[in-house]
């Protein structure tokens, strides 16, 4: 989508807002002993109290209406019986519509006591989002995100995971440019133009940075059960700075 007026901009930020709204719900009622279950009830209670509606739920008929991932698992993870332990590393990923727009958030966090392998790997996740934020900019070409995230993810001896992209957004969950990708394709000639919605989302992995679907034909996890860490933001694409709409 291409936000050209105010009433896009408007929309997509009050879908971005309660999207972020309840990752940060979620994510302070997170404790050892919970089941991942009852942690997507209080998101997905968060929601429907605000009048948005889960979208993975709502357009592809997911299990869930939030996505929690339990590593090895990093991506699509089906809220269930799973008990959440003391010093897991989990992804939670909202994603909602309101009033006709779309938004897009996640982040991962270790449950209840940390743990300094985890916590340097969440960091530099983080932190190479915020690094992809700051070189964005109508004009400059899509790579600039992959290359970006690449090159972060080496500095700290992770790996991308390749397998994994962000993509358009806006008046639907996926949109064009459906994959935004983590990695650097010097082929790739696409351009950020100005107004263009997007969800970036790095992921980054001690491992080789491949995944492999499970049985449950949802949940992605790292092909060799190693520890990855995503964050995400929906984003509006500018000739400066973007608008960070899931802040």
């Amino acid at each position: 989508m291409i936000a050209v007026d105010e009433k896009d901009i408007k929309g997509l930020k009050a879908a971005g807002k309660v999207c972020a709204d309840t990752l940060r719900h979620m994510m302070t009622n997170v404790r050892p002993g919970m089941t991942t279950l009852e942690l997507d009830q209080i998101g997905e209670e968060f929601l429907n109290k605000h009048g948005a509606k889960s979208a993975p739920r709502a357009m592809y008929n997911f299990p869930g209406g939030t996505c929690i991932s339990i590593a090895p698992v990093i991506a699509h993870g089906i809220p269930g019986k799973h008990v959440l332990q003391d010093g897991e590393l989990i992804n939670i990923d909202v994603s909602a519509e309101l009033d006709g727009y779309f938004g897009d958030t996640g982040a991962s966090m270790v449950v209840g006591t940390s743990n300094p392998r985890y916590d340097k790997l969440l960091e530099v996740t983080k932190a190479t989002l915020t690094k992809v934020l700051s070189v964005v900019k109508a004009g400059k070409p899509i790579n600039i995100i992959g290359k970006t995230v690449q090159q972060e993810a080496a500095k700290h001896g992770y790996n991308p995971i390749f397998d994994l992209t962000g993509h358009g957004i806006g008046k639907s969950l996926h949109e064009k440019p459906s994959a935004v990708y983590n990695f650097h394709k010097p082929d790739d000639r696409r351009i950020l133009d100005e107004g263009l919605v997007l969800a970036i989302e790095p992921f980054l992995t001690l491992g080789r940075g491949r995944v492999i679907e499970k049985p449950d034909r949802w949940s992605l996890r790292t092909v060799d059960n190693t520890i990855a860490a995503q964050f995400e933001h929906t984003v509006i694409i500018t000739k400066d700075e973007p608008i960070i709409l899931t802040i």
